[in-house]
């Protein structure tokens, strides 16, 4: 499948600005779920985009990165994965698991750029002695450049070249492997929410869970409630949470006002 230079451009463009997002700017951006149908539209596929892009956010909603330790990245396994499926014709599982090497190369890409930037730091303290807020930001643009200058050129150089390539090495893929990287990649959205719910849930959370998965389900069982009944529940979905908060808000500024504060001089 031949792409436009437009594409091509339009696909360096989202790389490079979500992977600073994904250090700096915090906007989730960087997040599979958003990145997947973005790369589907520029691509021309816009569903497909969709449903790699939530396949993998699934995968990557439990990782996070502890101290030094960098997870496997979200922006080029979640990009590349949508690119295989569309210009290969993978089927979003098993996309998903073909392109988990790449995650791995954004991570060791990471790590790289975190290892050469740290020297930077000592000019960094300069400065902050300096009272030089200036050349304190000039090294974050400069690291913030570099970032998305690779994850752009990483994920173009596959683009452009791994269309070709990767169509000779998915037609030499046997059948009993290629169903077996569905299957894993069918697994791991599961995993990845297993994960996330072993760290944050708590007990005062299962009856949300429980009623959730139960109202999906139901759903789910009737073909003609698949389409508006989604929308549905995803708003209910919202509406709880918003009350939660609500709640929760609430109680911790009446637990602030029972223990008393430093104007009432208790």
């Amino acid at each position: 499948m031949n792409y436009s230079i437009l594409q091509i451009i339009l696909v360096f463009l989202v790389t490079f600005i979500t992977s600073i997002d994904h250090y700096s700017f915090l906007e989730s951006l960087y997040q599979p779920i958003v990145t997947g149908p973005i790369i589907g539209l520029i691509l021309g596929d816009l569903k497909t985009g969709l449903i790699v892009g939530g396949t993998y956010q699934l995968m990557t909603i439990g990782n996070m990165p502890v101290g030094g330790a960098q997870p496997p990245d979200p922006i080029i396994g979640g990009i590349m994965a949508t690119i295989l499926s569309i210009s290969l014709g993978l089927k979003p599982a098993a996309a998903v698991a073909t392109a988990i090497p790449f995650s791995l190369l954004g991570q060791y890409a990471v790590t790289l750029i975190f290892s050469l930037m740290s020297p930077a730091m000592t000019v960094a303290d300069k400065y902050a002695h300096e009272a030089n807020p200036r050349g304190i930001e000039k090294i974050n643009y400069i690291a913030m450049l570099i970032l998305g200058t690779v994850f752009g050129v990483i994920v173009v150089l596959f683009f452009i070249g791994g269309a070709t390539f990767g169509q000779r090495v998915v037609s030499a893929i046997p059948d009993w492997l290629m169903s077996g990287l569905t299957a894993a990649g069918g697994m791991m959205r599961y995993v990845g929410f297993a994960i996330l719910l072993k760290m944050m849930v708590s007990r005062d959370m299962w009856g949300f869970f429980l009623m959730g998965f139960g109202m999906a389900a139901i759903v789910m069982a009737a073909p003609s409630l698949q389409g508006p009944a989604l929308i549905i529940l995803a708003l209910i979905g919202f509406a709880l949470a918003f009350w939660d908060y609500q709640i929760q808000s609430k109680f911790k500024t009446a637990t602030a006002n029972a223990d008393g504060g430093e104007e009432d001089g208790i």
